[in-house]
């Protein structure tokens, strides 16, 4: 399912309310160019609930496990993986893969986070 068939299907679910932002948590290790889903985004929402609205995108680092240190550590680069403190080879990635939508920003009068009434946000997940 794409972004846009999520978002709009969790607002159709809050009778076709305004969708002002939708929120993603994107990593590096996810295969997808920040620069180019920002680009193709308006495009891609033309003559659906979330024409006029904003992507906005949480960065999410590197996180592997390093077995020398027992220890999650967040890489420098994903161009090595290894510990950044001890320098042991970290083949366990923990996060860094995601490309998730977290939550839809709709009409105050409709909005829901995680279950819970919010002024903001719809919760979901992917």
């Amino acid at each position: 399912m794409s972004i846009v068939e999520g978002a709009s299907e969790e607002a159709l679910k809050h009778d076709g309310a305004q969708v002002h932002a939708v929120h993603l948590k994107l990593g590096p290790l996810s295969g997808v160019v920040k620069d180019a889903l920002l680009f193709s985004y308006d495009l891609a929402c033309q003559g659906t609930l979330l024409e006029g609205s904003r992507l906005i995108i949480e960065e999410v680092p590197v996180v592997v496990f390093c077995p020398a240190c027992e220890a999650e550590k967040t890489l420098d680069s994903i161009q090595r993986f290894c510990c950044p403190t001890c320098g042991t080879l970290t083949p366990e990635v923990l996060s860094g893969k995601q490309l998730e939508l977290v939550a839809i920003e709709i009409s105050e009068s409709e909005a829901i986070n995680n279950g819970h009434e919010s002024s903001q946000y719809a919760g979901m997940a992917t």
